[in-house]
């Protein structure tokens, strides 16, 4: 058996909690976990595992060039796309 220390390289799990939840996210968090036939623990530990091993959001880069792929070329442009949306909604 491998002891548990900080000094062996063995790792304790971590008990982690969650205090003051909202009632209705605890009804809704519980109603998930039946629909996917897991216990509360389950449920929350499968959205943690998912939400710290899903890619990172989307970045500047991203946004830059899906800019340039409809078509925009400055930052200038697409104000002068959102003002004219907006100015025709106030005619």
């Amino acid at each position: 058996m491998v002891p548990f220390s900080r000094h062996s390289g063995a790792r304790m799990p971590v008990t982690l909690s969650i205090k003051n939840a909202p009632d209705e996210v605890v009804a809704k968090l519980k109603a998930r976990a039946a629909r996917n036939h897991r216990s509360l623990q389950g449920e929350l530990m499968a959205i943690v595992t998912e939400a710290v091993e899903r890619s990172p959001s989307a970045r500047l880069d991203d946004f830059w060039n899906f800019a340039k792929e409809i078509g925009l070329e400055s930052p200038n442009e697409a104000v002068e796309i959102v003002r004219e949306m907006r100015d025709s909604r106030n005619k």
